[in-house]
């Protein structure tokens, strides 16, 4: 359940928010924006401070109504000066709703406008990190919901500001504790700037031993006074993690025009980076990537795996990328998708089963599916199924083409990459002749599983390949006959082997269904027994479906494509750098699998955050466990 909040008549549009939890006020008795402006924007010396840096983050403590943010965001946006990217990382634990979020947003009607932007993706806040992109992905507010303390841990940045907030230090004091200023503090450099409205003897006492320096200033009414500072210890900080490094934008070669080719490029290029796309195939997506359309869906399990919840990031990228690039209903539609569980039904997590809390949250991503969403696919009401809310279905060669169109990219095609070799601070690709083919400070190998052949091909050498597995795969498709389009389902199904209903393409409107799944195979050639494997599926996944549309195989109305995925032994990607003593500046982008469409723009915005030390877009273990030393070959 969102957290409960009571709206108090106060004469104002919106009224007043009090947390039943806490018995307290989300904002001060005079109203919120006066203190959001004077104690926190104002108090950490913004917007002056930020003044033509290419980037700033600010770490806030407490979310609420998200008025912290929505005033800082609308400061960014009228500032001259502004830096070309703004990171907002704020901490909540017990998230308020989206329609309560806005309606705290109706008595200031400037803001109005940005929190209905904000309210738009509030959705599926399940614990752990969650990233909004608002500006064209120059605002990125990073929500993480959970335990400050846990939440603290699990990111690796440098703050430039920190907004201290939250209910008062007498009602939640663990906001306000020795453990949560030190885990803040980890996240700080020397000269992060503080603010808090507080000026609670114990809150100070405990800034002081973690190593700010604090005063207090005059403060916005009722409060008489605020708490200023800076981090700045007496002492050498010992921290655990490696320092962050802000990475000057330079030139860099991205090996492969797929999905994660294109989706590096453009994260790239949108912080500066001149970025040069090689393929050795004539045009973009010629891969894998060339799908006619594929199916978008989260990973589900019982215990919430790390694929699960890696999907659910991905989804949540993708679904902001192609919204802001690509035309909605001809290149892709976010329709929902039913999972068939054909073999065995599929297993959520329990607390998100109502009542538990996480039910609704939960249900904004995955929900079983409902007795008519069963009968538009021709299945009985007692079959096992569920309903993916924000699933869908994506032409993936559009939306390669969109990320090459990103400014300060370059495709380059029929220009195949054989080897790799580090001179001089920067590194040159060669052909098969030996000849050059760029040079760049930076390369991010995308090649599907041409990047295991890469790897070992540098001029240091890897003498442990990774583990990326060939798995071939071939799908079926045909224009709808006369008649047909009634007998197929309003959404894409899945489950065993897949079905997209309705793909417009220029000749017409066509179904895509498959597909075939070839381990160590790498031939791309279409074969007449794959078409009759993909049918074979069908009939088990939508049994009325395949007998509508099976007269297209015996009418030579089938056509094929054929491409070969990559993959990894923990069906997880690779994204890192190769090896950072040996081979500085090699990176791998790799090993999607099937979920290429799921994972390239999270992990493209995972490799641009850790070049540019940058708050990461999931949690640190997760990304931890995409490095690439973990999907080292036995």
């Amino acid at each position: 359940m969102p957290e409960r909040i009571d709206w108090l008549d106060d004469g104002t549009a919106g009224g007043s928010p009090h947390s039943p939890r806490f018995d307290d006020r989300y904002r001060s008795e005079l109203g919120g924006l006066e203190q959001a402006r004077n104690v926190f924007l104002k108090g950490c010396g913004l917007p002056g401070a930020w003044a033509c840096q290419p980037q700033w983050c600010v770490l806030e403590t407490g979310f609420g109504l998200g008025l912290n943010f929505l005033v800082t965001w609308a400061a960014w946006k009228v500032d001259p000066l502004r830096p070309h990217l703004l990171h907002f990382v704020s901490l909540e634990a017990f998230p308020a709703s989206a329609e309560d979020v806005l309606r705290g947003a109706q008595s200031h009607p400037e803001l109005f406008p940005f929190a209905q932007e904000l309210q738009r993706q509030l959705w599926g806040l399940l614990p752990g990190f969650h990233r909004l992109v608002f500006e064209d992905g120059q605002v990125l507010l990073t929500l993480c919901v959970g335990d400050a303390k846990a939440m603290l841990r699990e990111s690796s940045f440098e703050a430039d500001s920190v907004y201290l907030d939250g209910f008062s230090p007498q009602r939640n004091p663990d906001i306000w504790d020795l453990h949560t200023f030190k885990a803040v503090s980890r996240c700080c450099r020397r000269g992060t700037r503080l603010a808090t409205w507080t000026i609670a003897r114990s809150v100070l006492d405990a800034l002081t031993q973690c190593g700010f320096v604090v005063n207090q200033v005059p403060g916005t009414p009722p409060q008489r006074d605020n708490l200023q500072g800076e981090y700045n210890p007496s002492w050498k900080p010992k921290n655990g993690k490696p320092a962050a490094t802000r990475r000057e934008p330079a030139r860099c070669l991205v090996i492969g025009a797929g999905l994660s080719g294109a989706a590096v490029a453009a994260s790239l290029a949108r912080r500066g980076w001149q970025v040069t796309v090689l393929d050795a195939a004539p045009r973009p997506a010629n891969g894998a990537s060339g799908l006619p359309a594929g199916v978008i869906a989260p990973h589900v399990s019982p215990d919430d795996s790390l694929l699960s919840r890696l999907s659910r990031g991905g989804i949540r990228a993708t679904l902001q990328q192609v919204e802001a690039l690509m035309p909605a209903g001809s290149d892709w539609a976010f329709t929902g998708v039913l999972e068939h569980g054909v073999t065995h039904p599929r297993k959520l997590p329990a607390a998100w089963q109502p009542p538990g809390a996480l039910a609704d949250a939960a249900h904004d991503w995955t929900r079983a599916a409902t007795p008519e969403q069963l009968a538009n696919c021709g299945l009985p009401p007692a079959t096992p199924a569920l309903w993916h809310v924000r699933g869908g279905w994506i032409k993936p060669a559009r939306l390669v083409g969109a990320w090459l169109a990103t400014p300060g990219v370059r495709w380059r095609g029929n220009s195949a990459a054989s080897c790799l070799r580090r001179q001089t601070g920067q590194w040159q690709v060669l052909d098969a002749a030996g000849q050059e083919l760029a040079s760049a400070e930076l390369v991010v190998v995308a090649a599907g599983y041409g990047t295991r052949a890469l790897a070992v091909a540098t001029a240091e050498g890897v003498e442990r390949p990774l583990a990326l597995q060939a798995i071939r795969g071939q799908v079926s498709w045909a224009f709808h006959a006369p008649g047909v389009t009634a007998l197929l389902p309003d959404f894409p199904v899945n489950g065993h082997g897949s079905l997209v209903p309705a793909v417009p393409l220029a000749e017409g409107l066509a179904w895509v269904t498959g597909s075939s799944f070839e381990r160590d195979n790498t031939s791309r050639l279409s074969l007449p027994e794959d078409d009759q494997h993909n049918l074979d599926k069908l009939k088990t996944l939508l049994p009325s479906v395949a007998s509508a549309l099976q007269g297209a195989w015996g009418n030579g109305q089938i056509n094929s494509w054929a491409g070969v995925r990559c993959a990894t032994p923990s069906r997880l990607p690779v994204l890192g750098p190769l090896d950072a003593q040996e081979v500085p500046d090699l990176w791998v982008c790799s090993g999607m699998g099937s979920r290429g469409l799921t994972f390239a723009a999270l992990c493209a915005e995972l490799l641009a955050a850790r070049l540019h030390g940058e708050p990461l877009p999931l949690a640190q273990r997760e990304a931890d466990a995409l490095l690439p030393q973990y999907a080292i070959a036995a």
